[in-house]
């Protein structure tokens, strides 16, 4: 695996972009390694992986390779890691807590933690491999990123293009614990909780409103009632 993962980064850093690799600096600051490569241009690395390396894997053996695909603290390694995982149903299905908190050592900056959440937390907390208690810890850290993971990881719950079904609950247990969550990254990903949630329980998302209009930051006020009479994030 190890030499498998020397020939990745060398792959990819022939992709690298010294024009995007500091653009990444303002637009999504993080202290790993960042190429400056496309999301097209991971995708196709992904493909090609899939195809011709990692299909062949065991769930767990896929697992191992990601941890160290992560490991290297390269932002583009750690996202083809979660992509990989998610393209392999089988292993999503067998990731366990401390599986997760290997993937997420890195997790510095919003793109990552948004992959992460959508992609591994968010599956594995709605098919029951975390409980309740362990999204409540990471709500309760100190660490914004992990509280932003949490948050994130509602809308796993409810967006159907990753297999959300629908969870008021347990994505208004969460949301309830952050009206006083003044951190912008925290903020962000409560207007995108309550807004996905919007889609499929649109009256339990009013009542939220109703009840703690005066409490949420000024952007989810805006936002999720803009979305609630529109449809839409911004007029």
């Amino acid at each position: 695996m190890e030499a498998k993962i020397t020939e990745i980064i060398a792959a990819l850093k022939l992709l690298s972009d010294p024009v995007r690799t500091e653009n990444a600096k303002t637009y999504c600051p993080t202290s790993m390694e960042v190429l400056g490569i496309t999301s097209p241009q991971l995708k196709s690395v992904v493909k090609e992986l899939w195809t011709n390396e990692c299909k062949s894997y065991s769930p767990r053996e896929l697992i191992e390779f990601a941890k160290k695909l992560t490991a290297t603290a390269m932002f583009e390694c750690q996202m083809v890691a979660f992509s990989l995982l998610w393209n392999n149903k089988k292993a999503l299905s067998a990731l366990v807590l401390d599986d997760l908190l290997r993937l997420g050592q890195n997790l510095d900056n919003w793109a990552s933690v948004d992959s992460f959440s959508i992609m591994l937390s968010g599956w594995a907390w709605r098919e029951g491999q975390i409980g309740d208690d362990v999204v409540l810890d990471w709500l309760a850290s100190e660490n914004r990123w992990w509280r932003r993971v949490a948050v994130v990881s509602t809308v796993a719950l409810n967006l159907k293009s990753r297999g959300g079904k629908g969870d008021t609950p347990r994505t208004l247990m969460i949301c309830e614990k952050v009206i006083a969550d003044r951190d912008d990254m925290v903020v962000k990903a409560l207007s995108w909780a309550l807004r996905e949630l919007s889609k499929k329980d649109k009256p339990a998302v009013e009542d939220f409103m109703a009840k703690y209009e005066h409490l949420v930051a000024g952007r989810v006020r805006r936002e999720v009632n803009l979305k609630l009479t529109t449809g839409k994030k911004n007029g």
